[in-house]
């Protein structure tokens, strides 16, 4: 049996604040046994955004970040994480058709029965699987039983300062310190009285 298949993620999601919804693995995260571990854009922009501690620097070590995921990530931080498909592939585009249809049910239930106040989804795409449907905005969309939900820009190959803004709303909102409705426009958005940047609007297929 080949070492990666020894690999896998463990997922953690118990009665999180917010719940990060990805589409699948990369196979260096695959390995390292924890999402986003690939390039760790993902984990950066949650030190940028306040809601982890850690620093760049630290997450940049691999066990530092390995334990930060196993030992605080749920338990200290209110955060969870799941991926629509466990299987890792390189890129988004090798998934087979159909492959995501188990994993909607399973992200449904978990979002059902765990109740985060936000649930995220990473990426356009991410959401393009879950729901079935391309016309949707970046932003707050129609809740998923008791929880609100918000599609974010991917970590990889933007303006970081955009991803950085909407993490910090849906920290605020999950805080219970600001109150969501369910228009797309973000609170960069509003603050500039225009669309946030396009730079994710068709996103690379490239994994985390």
């Amino acid at each position: 049996m080949p070492t990666l298949l020894l690999k896998m993620i463990r997922y953690v999601y118990k009665k999180p604040k917010i719940l990060f919804v990805g589409i699948n693995p990369h196979f260096g995260s695959f390995a390292r046994g924890v999402p986003f571990s690939n390039n760790k854009q993902f984990w950066y922009l949650l030190a940028d955004a306040g809601i982890i501690e850690e620093k760049r620097d630290e997450l940049r070590n691999d066990e530092i970040l390995r334990r930060v995921y196993r030992e605080k990530f749920n338990p200290v931080y209110g955060l969870g994480l799941v991926n629509i498909i466990n299987r890792p592939t390189k890129d988004v585009t090798k998934l087979a058709k159909g492959e995501e249809l188990p994993g909607r049910k399973k992200v449904s239930r978990i979002i059902k029965s765990q109740s985060p106040n936000v649930a995220c989804f990473v990426g356009k795409v991410t959401y393009e699987k879950y729901v079935g449907l391309r016309n949707f905005s970046f932003g707050w969309q129609e809740g998923i039983g008791e929880s609100k939900v918000f599609v974010m820009h991917f970590p990889l190959r933007g303006e970081a300062i955009v991803r950085i803004r909407e993490l910090q709303e849906i920290a605020r909102v999950a805080s219970g310190l600001d109150e969501a409705g369910t228009p797309t426009r973000t609170n960069s958005e509003q603050m500039n009285g225009r669309k946030a940047p396009a730079d994710g609007d068709r996103e690379s297929p490239s994994r985390a």
